[in-house]
């Protein structure tokens, strides 16, 4: 359960006096990406983790920084001068032992965000239960396009920029605004740490059942987060998510909407779709309509853009400057990304794990391909997504698939049987619903399944929260086989 409020920061040596800094847990995505501006901005950076491999190890490495594999005390090097806990340390870990001993300053990565990287920054935050990802890297792409210069923090790897972080010169600095809690010692949702001078709300829904009881726990902290904007700033806020709206109520900054309703302060229209994207007429109350081509695909996608769009308002650009970049927006990397094709059968990877991005996300892919018979394979990972919390919310959420496949939802926990979801019984539900459902285990399985059996026109997309064992890659070396033909991209 989330403290109710922020700890107060240990006493710290001058910031300009710290320049080697430790990370506990480099390899976690946040972790290992504040590693790498910290070495960019030219401190050294040494870090530890107990899972130290591929992507993340490699990826660190390329960076030039050392990752110790396993917890060790004697892996703080006499010379740190600070040490920054990721939430994967306990109080027990060896490195927080040792520090907290040594008298050594320590930091949570949101603590070290603000202190090191948000000075003198006009902090744009993106929150919401879905969409942060996505709405984070459209507008830091609205920015870059409109010459903004600007850095980012992300916790997706944006094609346009090939990163999933950027340090830029300009003023505005776009953070992906976290509700999952910070660390053993501070308690609370990492964006309360964020002092934003403007925030989008893109939804708020149940999800982090290991850390929040009930909805009403998340309204909360939204809630407090809406009241921390800078009261000169503003709060965009889906205008169709009553509890969203109700959340940003609190805020004593200004609040404006998003939405498809004409009663939003900014709204847009589908007006077509294809291959290449949705084609949208956009409004804001008091600043007119332009036309044009967002690349992306689906509603949620839409919605997407219209908060990355009102934030890039509040940084100064205009509607003009927004629909002309949106054109030129690749994506995040695992979200409805295009892994390959093989003979017509086109292999499809998403982040996609809570019931309402599975819905979203099959019906967007629908969009894009009408046509092709959809492969929908899902895996229970996440901490919510293997509860059983919303066992009877994920029948439906596979509308717009065809075949739906089934995994094992992953077994290192210490959830009972009664807590976990059950995936033989999702598949009955689905089934009785009469779609073609299948209950396959293992990733390896479901390769050799589908290649066996996906037919050219077909579509497979793997939901996960994780890397699905590969599974997508599998397929497409099997159908290439199969079919001796080469692995292309559309």
């Amino acid at each position: 359960m989330t403290a109710p409020a922020r700890r107060e920061l240990p006493p710290l040596p001058p910031l300009d006096s710290i320049r080697n800094v430790h990370i506990i847990g480099i390899c976690g995505t946040a972790m290992g990406t504040l590693a790498a501006m910290f070495a960019q901005r030219g401190y050294r950076v040494s870090g530890s983790d107990a899972m130290a491999y591929p992507p993340m190890s490699t990826w660190l490495e390329a960076r030039g920084l050392n990752i110790m594999s396993g917890y060790d005390a004697s892996h703080i090097a006499p010379d740190t001068h600070l040490v920054v806990v990721g939430n994967i340390s306990r109080r027990d870990n060896p490195e927080a032992v040792a520090t907290v001993e040594r008298g050594l300053p320590f930091l949570s990565m949101p603590e070290a965000l603000r202190l090191f990287f948000f000075p003198e920054r006009q902090l744009l935050t993106v929150t919401g239960t879905h969409g942060k990802t996505t709405t984070s890297s459209i507008l830091s792409w609205l920015l870059h396009e409109a010459g903004l210069d600007p850095s980012f923090f992300i916790g997706g790897v944006t094609r346009n920029f090939d990163s999933n972080f950027r340090l830029g010169e300009g003023l505005p600095f776009v953070v992906e605004g976290d509700e999952y809690d910070t660390a053993y010692f501070d308690k609370v949702p990492k964006f309360w740490h964020y002092p934003s001078f403007a925030a989008a709300i893109n939804n708020v829904e149940f999800d982090h059942a290991d850390i929040y009881p009930n909805i009403e726990s998340i309204e909360e902290v939204f809630s407090k987060f809406a009241a921390q904007v800078d009261p000169a700033g503003v709060v965009w806020v889906n205008g169709e998510d009553d509890r969203a709206k109700r959340c940003a109520a609190h805020a004593s900054a200004r609040i404006e909407t998003f939405g498809f309703g004409a009663d939003n302060t900014l709204h847009a229209e589908m007006t077509g779709s294809d291959e290449r994207g949705t084609y949208i007429r956009m409004t804001h109350r008091d600043l007119g309509t332009v036309e044009g081509r967002i690349a992306t695909m689906g509603l949620h996608n839409v919605r997407n853009f219209l908060g990355a769009t009102g934030l890039a308002l509040s940084a100064g650009l205009t509607l003009q400057q927004c629909i002309d970049a949106a054109g030129t927006y690749e994506g995040v990397k695992k979200r409805q990304e295009i892994k390959g094709v093989v003979n017509n059968i086109v292999v499809i990877d998403d982040f996609a794990h809570h019931p309402t991005a599975v819905r979203e996300t099959l019906a967007a892919i629908r969009m894009r391909f009408p046509t092709r018979r959809i492969w929908a394979a899902f895996e229970a990972k996440s901490n919510t997504s293997r509860r059983a919390v919303f066992q009877d919310e994920y029948p439906a959420a596979f509308a717009s698939a065809d075949v739906v496949i089934l995994s094992e939802p992953w077994r290192k926990d210490s959830l009972t049987d009664d807590e976990k979801i059950s995936i033989p019984k999702l598949a009955e539900t689905i089934r009785e619903g009469g779609k073609e459902t299948h209950l396959i285990a293992d990733p390896a399985d479901i390769a050799t399944y589908v290649a066996a059996h996906a037919q050219p026109g077909d579509l497979f997309a793997g939901l996960s929260g994780s890397a699905f064992g590969g599974v997508h890659t599998s397929i497409l070396q099997k159908l290439s086989e199969r079919f001796s033909a080469p692995i292309t991209q559309l």
